[in-house]
């Protein structure tokens, strides 16, 4: 990815109008304790759990409250105003930012795959083309012995049952990644179901809050398929598809096939950007962000805020490839 994070450390310092503070020292003191409330999307929660932890050990005066309730969620609280930033795996709609009052500022902070995950008795191994992937969540596809799909899969049992999606009950950042790239790929799937955080399946679908939730109903529901974040597949030991790249070969999720993925995304200056069908490595992948507003009342939350987000692009992005998500590079910056 393209990227620069001295561009957007000044973008958020000169944005920050509230109060003059600047980032120089790195990552100076807070002169008093100072929490900062996020909620948002689950696709980050690991890693963000995992910065709140981490980031007292650099800033032992900065605490991080963070809720997952999704990226739906997060949009409406940051244009609310009842957190300190929000988060959010579909970037905020120019309508969405007309409505911040305090201004908003979109700082991506990772990527990474969204994981197709089933609970097909028998089945260990199982590759989706682009062709088959959207016809079952569109509900064209409903058993899993398929011709369509038993012709991605030469040789395998596919058992003679009916296919039970999971998708999300919440406005998901997750489900946007999901749906743009299956919109991407599928006419039929665009024209009826589209892109959305909170579409209106076709199919008599079962519903999970979160990505934890989704993870849950399929590990315990024969028959299943769902999305969710690449870490959560591999913390719930859920068995993730192989699926079909614009190159037309078969691609597991990984951190290093999201990374071939994102390789050539450049961020422009508003840091908004979307892959809907990358050429190359994992094809259903994403970026998040946290919102942070331009300005806040409280001098000392812009100051934490400003010390959270260089902490985030820095030191934080150390932690990103430990939790499977990829980077925000450093390096780089283009229009």
């Amino acid at each position: 990815m393209i990227f620069s994070i001295s561009g957007l450390n000044r973008a958020v310092t000169t944005s920050l109008v509230t109060v003059a503070v600047a980032f120089s020292p790195i990552f100076g003191a807070i002169a008093s304790a100072v929490t900062l409330n996020g909620a948002g999307a689950t696709f980050p929660a690991p890693l963000y759990e995992k910065y709140a932890r981490e980031v007292t050990k650099t800033i032992p005066d900065l605490r991080i409250n963070y809720q997952a309730i999704g990226s739906g969620g997060g949009v409406n609280q940051t244009i609310a105003g009842t957190v300190d930033f929000g988060a959010s795996d579909a970037a905020m709609s120019d309508a969405e930012i007309a409505k911040v009052k305090q201004g908003v500022i979109l700082v991506p902070t990772a990527g990474g795959a969204i994981s197709v995950v089933y609970n097909a008795p028998g089945v260990n191994s199982l590759k989706l083309s682009r062709t088959t992937l959207p016809a079952i969540f569109s509900g064209q596809i409903t058993k899993w012995n398929d011709p369509k799909i038993k012709a991605d899969n030469p040789g395998v049992n596919l058992p003679n049952q009916p296919i039970k999606t999971v998708v999300r009950a919440d406005g998901s950042g997750t489900t946007f990644i999901f749906t743009d790239h299956l919109s991407a790929i599928n006419p039929y799937f665009k024209g009826r179901i589209g892109v959305s955080k909170s579409p209106k399946w076709l199919t008599n679908s079962l519903k999970g809050k979160g990505n934890p939730g989704v993870a849950a109903i399929v590990a315990r529901t024969p028959g299943s398929i769902g999305y969710v974040e690449y870490q959560y597949a591999k913390s719930a030991n859920l068995k993730s598809a192989e699926v079909q790249n614009k190159a037309g070969q078969y691609v597991a999720p990984s951190l290093q096939t999201a990374n071939q993925a994102l390789s050539n995304v450049q961020f422009p200056s508003n840091y908004r950007v979307f892959v809907a069908d990358p050429g190359q490595g994992y094809p259903i992948v994403g970026m998040t962000w946290i919102m942070v507003y331009k300005s806040y009342k409280d001098p000392a939350k812009a100051k934490a805020v400003k010390s959270l987000v260089q902490w985030i692009l820095t030191k934080g992005q150390d932690i990103n490839d430990d939790l499977n998500y990829t980077r925000i590079p450093s390096t780089g910056w283009r229009k």
